[in-house]
């Protein structure tokens, strides 16, 4: 089967998806998408992703799209990565619970807060309040140092990635056990490929 193809531009929710190929060892052929240039929106990619949106990937014919959902399919595609529970293991269950509570609930909580928007009902809110999402985030992190405990996984690229981007602007303040957990994350090697690449990206794109 051919290579998937990540299709990709940088300072977009396709940094998740880079990180999570670098951690893999590059495993997907990367395409670039200008998206200044309205290149998300051409026929061609629509057909991909009719939501005109990056990151999106095509592998033996299959297109997924969604930063979450594509960390999910990659880390079973190349299971020799090990970076997911196996299907018969009891921590597949947490796996998923938080790699998909970042985009489901982080993620809704930080835009509210960017926009400075004030739910009259929480409880019709899918991440309840920020002190909910706050207290599940130090719930999933525990004694670290990662979501699974000792084991890195593709959940903790989703996540990592969402609640470092949220303090990186101020809607989670950087205090423990955030802060550490992110740092944590941040160091590894793959995570610094995917931004030198990135930075590749931009010039390539005439963005920098």
């Amino acid at each position: 089967m051919a290579k998937p193809v990540l299709y990709h531009m940088p300072q977009t929710r396709g940094g998740t998806t880079m990180w999570m190929n670098e951690e893999l060892g590059g495993v997907c052929d990367v395409k670039l998408i200008n998206m200044k240039a309205g290149e998300q929106k051409q026929p061609d990619f629509l057909k991909i992703n009719p939501m005109g949106k990056i990151p999106a990937l095509v592998h033996g014919g299959v297109a997924v799209t969604e930063a979450a959902a594509i960390c999910a399919y990659l880390a079973d595609a190349f299971p020799q990565a090990n970076l997911a529970p196996a299907a018969n293991d009891p921590k597949r269950g947490a796996y998923f619970r938080w790699m998909f509570f970042a985009p489901s609930c982080i993620e809704p909580m930080m835009l509210d807060k960017f926009a400075d928007i004030k739910r009259e009902n929480t409880a019709a809110v899918g991440f309840g309040t920020e002190a909910d999402v706050l207290n599940a985030i130090k719930a999933a992190i525990g004694d670290g140092p990662f979501l699974l405990g000792e084991k890195f996984t593709a959940a903790d690229v989703v996540f990592g990635s969402t609640l470092n981007f949220a303090m990186m602007f101020g809607a989670i303040e950087k205090t423990e056990p955030f802060a550490s957990y992110t740092e944590r994350l941040m160091s590894r090697p793959a995570v610094k490929r995917a931004m030198e690449k990135n930075g590749q990206y931009m010039k390539e794109l005439g963005l920098e």
